[in-house]
């Protein structure tokens, strides 16, 4: 199968749901009976290689160690599809079997209301399985890398249909790509992202040691996820591009860190996040007295949370090889309401660098957004230093769409990777003068100019400089009368 026939055949089974159930809400139908026909369909592949093997032996080929999954009797896709009646109730007792049968998969199909007929005909189910059918979805007919590309094309799919939901599970893949080489996992490593949607951050940790031709294999994946059916989805992802060394869970990571080892927080060699922005429904009173020691430098605004993801990511990477990369609204390197913890974060030398991307690029959002960059352990030469990188203008841009093409990532990269200044690009600042000179403000465009740079985003920072550093009010109030100047206020 190509990968345009198994792309346009898995939309099929979305646009048969159209009309009778929100389009934010395909996700949690299709992609449990997407997974469930490719386990049916490779567990009949290997139940035929193993009965051919043995001669003929049917209870040899039926044991559990020649299947991925086991499949109980009854729970085979072949078996919902005799069903007429009650369609629904049939194929959710068969899924809550298999997870039984398979600790592995427990909740993995999340929470769909199959039996519930105003939602789900039966018509409605029987046309959905009757489309899964017609294509064989077994290893021979569509390997694993063409079987992950279509998950990860129904995912962004999803993610174009839903709305302003679609950030819950959705980062832009080119700034996750950005992410992951800045980063740079290496072979052996683990891999973390608290709030990891569909798992595509982590994924792309392997995917980047793979390209490399290193041995991706032993990358060990680890992810948190507050929603059960998006939690489910980035299990599934990772079964689809036949990764095994992973363990996702499910719960709220600020409220309750579900990867604790010895009642401690799990250590990670890398972090890589993209945090929901600004939430306001946040257990602040708790994080005060943080059982897990993560309130580093202070406690957040109620209103936004955003300092308290950080803090916790902080807290999870292990003390020599711990590097993190998180995405995020530009508020967070100038709001004042955080301006101490940024300045007691700035202090502790924990910011490598900070990278100021282009609008759109939060996925159904016009927000800029940046890159948070942090080190345990900084080299020599970068201790004690800030990297701001001014890429806003790195991307493509097509109406509400945005993206960053590889001339885009490769230029911010090597910026990152060189530590050098770049002439209206990126600046090398001491800790003391960010502390000293601005105050702790982070925001990218008060230490790298651009030429001809009126985004009215500059303004707001000014305007923060102002407030908060007295030292440099005249050169500020001066650089403002400019931009205001410039674009006609």
């Amino acid at each position: 199968m190509t990968q345009k026939q198994l792309e346009d055949y898995l939309w099929g089974a979305a646009n048969i749901l159209r009309g009778m159930i929100d389009a934010a809400d395909f996700k949690q139908y299709i992609f449990p009976l997407l997974f469930f026909k490719r386990i049916s369909d490779v567990w009949d592949e290997e139940f035929e290689q193993a009965f051919i093997e043995s001669g003929g032996d049917k209870t040899y080929a039926e044991f559990r160690e020649h299947h991925w999954f086991d499949l109980p009797d009854g729970c085979h896709w072949q078996d919902i599809r005799k069903k007429s009646i009650n369609v629904g109730d049939a194929l959710q007792k068969a899924l809550r079997k298999i997870e039984n049968a398979n600790k592995e998969l427990f909740d993995i199909f999340g929470d769909a209301q199959w039996t519930n007929k105003k939602r789900m005909s039966d018509e409605k189910m029987l046309n959905l399985i009757e489309h899964f059918s017609q294509m064989d979805l077994s290893l021979k007919s569509v390997p694993h890398d063409i079987m992950g590309e279509g998950y990860e094309y129904l995912i962004k799919k999803f993610a174009d249909d839903s709305g302003h939901t679609a950030a819950e599970f959705y980062t832009n893949r080119t700034v996750v790509k950005l992410m992951t080489m800045i980063t740079d996992p290496q072979p052996g490593e683990s891999v973390y992202d608290p709030t990891c949607g569909s798992g595509g951050i982590l994924l792309n940790s392997a995917l980047h040691l793979k390209e490399q031709k290193k041995e991706y294999r032993t990358l060990k994946l680890y992810g948190q996820e507050l929603n059960l059916i998006t939690s489910a989805i980035a299990r599934m992802n990772m079964y689809m591009h036949n990764v095994a060394e992973f363990q996702i869970v499910q719960g709220d990571t600020l409220d309750s860190p579900n990867l604790l080892e010895d009642d401690e927080l799990k250590k990670f060699d890398v972090i890589m996040a993209n945090p929901p922005y600004s939430v306001k429904r946040w257990n602040q009173q708790k994080w005060m007295n943080d059982p897990y020691g993560r309130n580093l430098w202070g406690t957040p605004p109620q209103g936004c949370a955003d300092y308290a993801f950080l803090q916790h990511i902080v807290a999870s990477l292990k003390k020599d090889t711990g590097r993190c990369v998180v995405l995020f609204p530009h508020g967070v390197l100038f709001r004042d309401s955080e301006s101490e913890i940024r300045k007691k974060m700035i202090e502790a030398d924990m910011v490598d660098a900070v990278i100021g991307l282009g609008k759109n690029l939060f996925y159904n959002s016009s927000m800029e957004s940046c890159l948070l960059v942090c080190r345990m352990k900084k080299p020599k030469e970068r201790k004690g230093k800030i990297l701001f990188i001014n890429a806003v203008n790195e991307v493509r841009l097509e109406r509400s769409s945005a993206w960053l093409e590889p001339q885009h990532i490769k230029k911010t990269n090597d910026a990152y990777q060189k530590f050098k200044d770049v002439d209206g690009f990126a600046k090398v600042m001491s800790k003391e003068d960010v502390l000293n000179d601005f105050n702790g403000n982070l925001s990218v465009q008060l230490y790298v100019k651009q030429e001809n740079q009126t985004d009215e985003h500059e303004i707001e920072n000014l305007i923060s400089a102002i407030k908060t550093n007295n030292k440099k009010l005249n050169i500020s109030v001066e650089n403002l009368l400019v931009k205001l100047k410039s674009i006609g206020v």
